[in-house]
């Protein structure tokens, strides 16, 4: 599960850039967004939804195609900022709180349209819930996907944080900012094209 949920993907492009340009605070954020959409995700999956999901052909096209719209505004929105560079006053670190409202719903809305986690959650979730298992099992396998992810994540958010990689950031921030723009962007065409 955890393999599944921090490979590379539109969480860990969108985190790890918020985490170096806005700073460990604003990251922080993200991640408990991340794992607030976790919550929805693992909801559905453990306690039966996945179902529902397998077999809503248009429910995961339009899945598709509203996560692939969301993936190209971020995308298109990195792509100015990266060649505007940072300005002297501009300086990455800890954001505001209206900052980190912004990025919990960055992060909430990226892993919640996030089709990957929905397939990861159906391949996984259910070889662990089939059959006559107790409720605990199910709450308690709810737990440690959302508390996993969660603890993943903010640590993916320190290592971040170290010197080497936030001052190499700094001096490749918009050349790293078009990557990962056209990096979304791509991401986005690949779900349009499966």
């Amino acid at each position: 599960m955890a393999l599944g949920q921090f490979s590379p993907g539109p969480d860990m492009l969108l985190l790890t850039r918020t985490s170096l340009k806005e700073g460990r605070t604003s990251g922080w954020w993200m991640s408990a967004g991340i794992a607030t959409g976790l919550c929805v995700h693992a909801t559905f999956a453990v306690f039966g939804m996945a179902c529902l999901m397998r077999q809503g052909e248009w429910l995961t096209s339009l899945l598709r195609w509203v996560a692939a719209a969301y993936l190209g505004y971020l995308g298109v929105r990195l792509l100015p900022a990266a060649f505007s560079g940072l300005s002297k006053d501009q300086c990455p670190g800890e954001g505001g709180s209206g900052r980190g409202r912004s990025a919990f719903v960055r992060g909430f809305l990226c892993n919640l349209l996030n089709p990957k986690v929905v397939l990861i959650f159906a391949a996984v979730v259910t070889e662990f819930v089939s059959g006559e298992l107790p409720f605990w099992w199910s709450l308690l396998l709810w737990l440690i996907i959302v508390g996993q992810g969660l603890f993943l994540w903010m640590l993916y958010v320190w290592l971040l944080q170290f010197p080497p990689f936030r001052s190499g950031y700094q001096r490749a921030g918009p050349w790293l900012d078009s990557a990962f723009g056209l990096g979304l962007l791509t991401l986005g065409a690949l779900l349009l094209i499966k």
